[in-house]
């Protein structure tokens, strides 16, 4: 007899006991050549408890409601509008700094300050926003975020003041900071929980990306027609329908937790100050060059000493901000490594192709068409991406993303001076396409593997992230504009040395370049320095030329590393299936 038919038996003996009780008759006692259970298998009798009032029931998990396709529409619609104005802040200003120079009556480095002060709170307030919005609503996050966002545009109607509009542009960064987050989880809103981190997240990305080419592709018209003014108008009005969106599409929200302590504030802070700093360093230090102002130093030995501050308090706190310990580990060093020289790869659009047209005089209404190009390339590799994303893929999308990436800068590697957009839509449609593929696996992995260890790994990963993207795209741009600089006096030095007034060729150019002035200039010594002036010009187009045609291929040099390191590190996670009949190392004697 099993110890279970045994259990039962004694209770139904016990059952008979007690109804002979109440019966008035004698209990039955058990015959002795009945099996018995051993001790060990009977259940202990559970001794009655006292009457206490039932605990409040938990609160229900979130159930996913498939929406009607109407009202999914609508929320996709707020999530890129959402996305697209965000990414604004950084876009109409990196875009348009020539243009914005003269209406606020500044030098071209002067106007960078503008977006260098939108950086310094935007590239960290995301950390803390996650714990704000988990304890007071994801519905009151939202409604509240998009207020001060709406007074700062309002405010930007009527400053035409280089210092205020550089105050202006810091609050603005810090009010921008919270859409970021609405514009994903409107996204997210519409897909099941499976689905959310790879359809989801995809098209969430995607949405982000859109930004710097339809801000190429309106930014023209718009200063056309208003000047400055009409910049903060397009923000403004994408503001009022965000406003609009937040109000009439409520969003699921999960339960509300008490997660924000007094010395979490203290922490942020410090981590505020280390990366706003830092964004300012390599914002303006290609700018300012890195050894010719003091301050850029004392910039960054700020950064260092915050940041260690924040990690003495990390390190000795239970509930941390940001774990320390876990961000050191080899796993995320990997995973921000990836994600660091990704970003830097990707800043061969953003900063090399890009800047290197307008280098030899194209402005943004002459790319258009490589605008298109490129925001074509990125909502088609969004659709890509989230229909091959399952776990385990991660390495071959990634591999395909470094190749696209390693191949358009290869292709824009042979520019020349007679370069033109034309010329580039396929290399910046290859590096646009490989960029959508490569960010959401990358994420939607480490954003798995922290939300299995809790919420304090959660924030952590966002502080990675965040790291990687914001800064890490600071870093890239200021490592290729200064490699930039650095290669265009090289090719500068030693072409101007080839010039010698003996070599006929350069003879006979000098004397084009004079005859040029001839109709409107009579003094012939003011042609011939016009006409030296300009054959020196032409000389500095040739060398950035032949400077951008370097860093490009460096950057396909770059992509290449990382492919290689990407199959070495694939063959060694697969390593027993490539060698199966490997005999094991042999331990060593005693």
């Amino acid at each position: 007899m099993s110890p279970r038919e045994a259990a039962a038996r004694i209770e139904d003996k016990m059952l008979e006991r007690s109804e002979s009780r109440e019966n008035g008759k004698p209990a039955e006692t058990f015959r002795a050549n009945e099996t018995q259970p051993e001790p060990e298998a009977i259940p202990a009798p559970v001794p009655p408890q006292p009457t206490t009032p039932a605990a409040p029931p938990s609160a229900p998990p979130l159930v996913f409601v498939p929406k009607p396709p109407l009202v999914a529409l609508a929320y996709v619609l707020a999530s890129l509008t959402a996305a697209v104005m965000q990414g604004l802040g950084t876009s109409l200003i990196s875009l348009n700094l020539q243009q914005l120079a003269g209406p606020l009556e500044a030098t071209q480095t002067e106007a960078s300050w503008l977006m260098a002060a939108y950086l310094f709170p935007n590239v960290s307030l995301g950390l803390i926003l996650f714990k704000i919005r988990t304890q007071y609503g994801i519905r009151n996050f939202c409604e509240i975020a998009i207020i001060p966002y709406l007074l700062v545009c309002f405010a930007h109607l009527w400053v035409d003041d280089l210092s205020m509009d550089i105050l202006l542009r810091f609050l603005a960064g810090a009010a921008a900071a919270p859409i970021s987050s609405v514009a994903f989880l409107y996204m997210l809103e519409i897909f099941p929980p499976e689905k959310k981190l790879n359809i989801g997240l995809c098209m969430a990305l995607s949405g982000l990306a859109l930004s710097t080419p339809l801000a190429g592709l309106l930014s023209p018209s718009l200063l056309d027609a208003n000047d400055l003014r009409g910049l903060y108008l397009l923000e403004l009005g994408l503001a009022l329908i965000t406003f609009g969106f937040i109000y009439v599409l409520p969003l699921s929200s999960p339960p509300r937790a008490r997660v924000i302590s007094s010395m979490d504030i203290l922490d942020y802070g410090l981590l505020a100050i280390s990366m706003g700093c830092l964004a300012i360093v390599f914002t303006m230090g290609r700018l300012y060059w890195w050894l010719e102002a003091d301050w850029i130093a004392w910039l960054l030995i700020v950064a260092i000493v915050t940041a260690a501050l924040l990690a003495m308090i990390e390190l000795n706190r239970k509930n941390n901000l940001v774990d320390f310990r876990w961000i050191t580990s080899r796993e995320i060093i990997h995973f921000a490594g990836v994600l660091l020289v990704f970003r830097i790869l990707l800043t061969e659009q953003s900063t090399g192709a890009i800047n290197f047209l307008r280098q030899i005089g194209m402005f943004n209404e002459q790319m258009a068409g490589l605008y298109w190009c490129i925001l074509a390339a990125s909502v088609l590799s969004g659709f890509a991406c989230a229909a091959v994303m399952k776990p385990g893929r991660e390495a071959g999308i990634h591999l395909v993303a470094l190749v696209l990436l390693a191949t358009g800068s290869l292709m824009d590697s042979y520019s020349t001076a007679l370069t033109r957009p034309e010329q580039m839509f396929l290399s910046q449609s290859l590096i646009a396409f490989g960029s959508g593929l490569f960010l959401p696996p990358a994420m939607a992995v480490g954003f798995s593997a922290a939300m299995k260890r809790g919420m304090s790994y959660i924030l952590s990963f966002f502080a990675v992230f965040l790291f990687t993207q914001k800064v890490g795209a600071f870093i890239g741009s200021a490592l290729f504009g200064t490699f930039v600089t650095i290669r265009e006096q090289y090719h500068s030095a030693i072409m101007a040395s080839r010039l010698v007034s003996t070599d006929p060729l350069v003879s006979t150019r000098l004397q084009q370049y004079v005859g040029a002035y001839a109709k409107t200039t009579p003094d012939s010594i003011q042609r011939n320095a016009q006409g030296a002036s300009l054959l020196a010009k032409q000389v500095q187009i040739q060398a950035y030329v032949l400077a951008y045609n370097d860093a490009f291929f460096a950057t396909f040099l770059l992509a290449v590393g990382a492919i290689a390191v990407l199959l070495v590190n694939v063959a060694w996670n697969h390593r027993h299936r490539l060698f199966p009949n490997a005999a094991p190392e042999a331990s060593p004697a005693a």
